[in-house]
């Protein structure tokens, strides 16, 4: 069951921040480029953003199975890591609001915004609480990778928890 869960986790966090990673830094561009405007390829954004917020709650959920079971056992590790899972499920569902609200200003029938203003203001808080998440993400991840490297949590424990 722990070579399972650790194997569920890291494609989880592969295809959610993998998945980010990869759309923010080659998709956005190109597709701006390819349609010739940053307003049209944010129309596509919106809709995947609906997919990236579903696979991070998801996501959320597996690193706290994970944590519970395969976590730090040092208690200050262990509450550090629970502490970046609180910041992490924050900062999404801080997207998740966001991103609704910014729906309400975009007209997907002629493709505009109806009140650019706000809506830039509002993606830049989103981009800016993505990016923290991701820094977060990055931090959970090698509190995680250095739970599973310690004897403690050797895969030949079927609990996960270790015999101490």
């Amino acid at each position: 069951m722990t070579l399972f869960r650790r194997f569920a986790l890291i494609l989880c966090i592969a295809f959610w921040q993998g998945g980010f990673m990869f759309y923010g830094g080659v998709v956005v561009p190109v597709g701006a480029s390819v349609l010739g405007s940053e307003t049209e390829q944010g129309f596509i954004t919106q809709a995947v953003t609906n997919y990236l917020n579903i696979a991070g709650v998801v996501c959320v959920i597996v690193w706290a199975v994970a944590l519970r079971f395969d976590g730090p056992r040092a208690s200050r590790t262990a509450r550090a890591g629970w502490i970046l899972w609180s910041l992490i499920a924050a900062a999404l569902s801080i997207q998740t609001g966001l991103h609704a609200v910014m729906d309400r200003w975009l007209d997907t029938a002629s493709r505009t915004i109806l009140d650019e203003r706000k809506f830039l203001r509002f993606h830049e808080a989103y981009i800016t609480t993505s990016t923290i998440q991701w820094l977060l993400c990055l931090a959970l991840l090698a509190v995680t990778l250095g739970a599973w490297s310690t004897p403690k949590d050797s895969l030949s424990h079927s609990d996960g928890r270790g015999s101490g």
